[in-house]
């Protein structure tokens, strides 16, 4: 079911967890946040229902095989994922391992949610302070998605976290991200309008490292990844968060709005060859029939996707369950 947010943090006995709720209000919570994912993912269900309910025939033939291939590629689950999951589909119904109807509706979940899985998808909070950093393409929701993280930090964990505002660009993403320190009880950290980003993020962790603070989130500025100029600055960020602290940032998450499809793909692969990306946030799943990017990306990638946004809501981003999602999408 439902994965929590303290299956998504590693933690060493240092930030304390929120209290163990009795297991049948957890088990509720559980059912309640499928029900809502199942919801908002509607748009891509309703995309893929049509032609998997189409192709779920008791007698599988050419034209099941081409149609859910149609279907899987219109939700840019991707040309070549597709192509290996209905080839492997289209194996095991051939030796007689599934049949039509639900049985082949089942088994495309599982195979689903198994392409999903890619690398470690917890985000490890050991390292005191850890570093975070964020990345992403104008307009992916990267700043509340840092702001919704906090918070769940803040709340989950009870750790203390320092927000930092290297989007020195942008007055609003400031005055954004303030409030959401304000919101989540965050020590909040920002530079002069046009400051340069990295004497900002060497700042934040300074401070982070004084008070010492169990998180420290840098905000980087919005920027397109065939922007060499722009990229070649968030390395620098980088750069100069490792001098402070070795192996720093411990975390490096990139926000990618679902609604622009396989071109979210190529947006996660350029930015992986700039700089060292640990995992995606797949954002605005709510608005579009292309959630089976997120598919697309930890398969052809190898990037696994740790968080996604499923809504406007502080609870609409939530730790990524590649079955949850599976089952959500298809069922």
């Amino acid at each position: 079911m439902a994965r929590e947010w303290s299956d998504l943090f590693i933690v060493d006995g240092a930030g304390g967890s929120a209290a163990a709720e009795p297991e049948p209000v957890v088990e509720e919570k559980r059912v309640g946040r499928f029900r809502r994912l199942r919801e908002h993912l509607r748009k891509t269900r309703q995309a893929l229902g049509a032609e998997i309910q189409a192709t779920l025939f008791e007698e599988l033939t050419d034209e099941t095989w081409e149609r859910l291939e149609e279907a899987l590629i219109y939700a840019d689950v991707g040309a070549r994922t597709t192509a290996g999951v209905v080839e492997q589909l289209e194996r095991e119904a051939t030796a007689g391992g599934i049949a039509g109807g639900e049985a082949l509706r089942d088994r495309l979940v599982e195979l689903l949610a198994e392409i999903a899985r890619a690398g470690d998808d917890r985000i490890d909070l050991r390292p005191k302070p850890t570093v975070i950093l964020m990345a992403g393409v104008n307009g992916t929701g990267k700043t509340t998605t840092t702001g919704k993280l906090a918070h769940h930090l803040s709340r989950e964990l009870g750790a203390a976290v320092v927000m930092v505002a290297a989007d020195t660009y942008r007055a609003a993403a400031v005055e954004q991200l303030g409030m959401w320190a304000q919101r989540a009880g965050a020590r909040f950290v920002a530079g002069a309008e046009r400051a340069d980003p990295g004497s900002v993020a060497y700042e934040g962790v300074a401070i982070a490292m004084r008070e010492r603070a169990d998180v420290v989130i840098v905000d980087t500025a919005g920027r397109l990844h065939t922007q060499n100029d722009l990229m070649g600055e968030l390395a620098k960020v980088r750069r100069v968060i490792g001098k402070q602290i070795p192996d720093a940032p411990h975390e490096t998450l990139l926000t990618v709005d679902a609604t622009t499809g396989q071109n979210g793909l190529r947006q996660a692969q350029l930015f992986s060859e700039a700089i060292a990306i640990s995992g995606l946030v797949l954002t605005k799943l709510d608005g579009t029939a292309k959630g089976g990017i997120a598919l697309a990306i930890a398969h052809e990638l190898g990037i696994p996707v740790k968080l996604i946004g499923v809504g406007e809501q502080l609870e609409d981003l939530r730790p990524f369950e590649p079955s949850e999602f599976a089952r959500a999408l298809v069922s």
